[in-house]
């Protein structure tokens, strides 16, 4: 340790004290990033695998339930009540297959309350989005029962994305959105929504289609929800940043009493 701090090796000492730290440092945040990936996981999986809440009227006038909304993301869900497809609104820069095109969310104006939900109904393709003449994706007519997941507000972009221009009071209403913006949508509706939206689960019955014929589409193709549930590299990373540390730790004060000694 005294000829590690001796006035030869103090400056490159300090330096590899200062790497040591960072990488360290780089170890223990991969560990954090672990844990919260597997925080986030079995959150996740616990909804899963919860029984469908169902999302009536008498269940909505629960203050807890209320409450407690925003915590039950990708718990399955079944509600009933009536589309109001003058209300629709397109989210764009959606795939399917590799084909473009976006999906169609609309209200549901939930039996016996006050208030609607936002429903994803799934895909449509490119052409048919931007056209905003969605009526042939509008035959639901009437009372209909939608199972699906549960899934939150979206409302700060993901890095390298753009959000929306949100229409202010008085202007016309948005149609076309980025985001799933559930409270920014029910700015320009004339009743309230609830803060999450419900993703519309395929028909486990009725196998994707693996090619789209867009002029045989009569209704929009629902998704399931592409959630990651592995735990990623974190502990890995973690690893190698504290071998490097161990080498550095090691190697250093080799490297330093062979200089010393060496006979050149």
């Amino acid at each position: 340790m005294r000829l590690l701090f001796s006035r030869r090796w103090f400056q490159l000492t300090v330096i590899v004290m200062a790497a040591l730290a960072i990488l360290v440092n780089l170890g223990f945040w991969q560990l954090e990033r672990l844990a919260q990936r597997r925080y986030f996981n079995n959150r996740v999986l616990a909804q899963i695998n919860r029984s469908p809440l169902e999302l009536t009227a008498a269940a909505l006038q629960d203050a807890a339930l209320a409450a407690e909304l925003g915590k039950m993301e990708y718990r399955p869900v079944i509600v009933t009540g009536e589309y109001d497809f003058s209300n629709q609104v397109g989210l764009r820069n959606q795939a399917y297959h590799l084909n473009l095109g976006g999906h169609l969310l609309t209200p549901l104006r939930i039996a016996g309350a006050p208030a609607a939900v936002m429903i994803d109904r799934g895909w449509i393709p490119q052409a048919d989005l931007l056209t905003g003449r969605w009526e042939r994706f509008s035959a639901s007519q009437g009372q209909v029962e939608v199972r699906g997941v549960i899934r939150l507000s979206q409302s700060k972009p993901d890095i390298g994305r753009m959000g929306d221009d949100i229409p202010a009071p008085g202007e016309p209403p948005l149609r076309f959105w980025r985001l799933a913006n559930v409270e920014a949508i029910a700015g320009q509706l004339p009743y309230p929504l609830l803060p999450i939206y419900i993703q519309q689960s395929p028909d486990p019955l009725a196998p994707p289609p693996t090619v789209v014929e867009e002029a045989s589409m009569t209704a929009p193709y629902p998704e399931s929800p592409d959630v990651d549930l592995t735990e990623g590299n974190h502990q890995s990373y973690a690893m190698q940043w504290f071998t490097f540390a161990l080498i550095l730790t090691i190697g250093y004060p080799i490297y330093v009493h062979r200089q010393e000694h060496s006979p050149y």
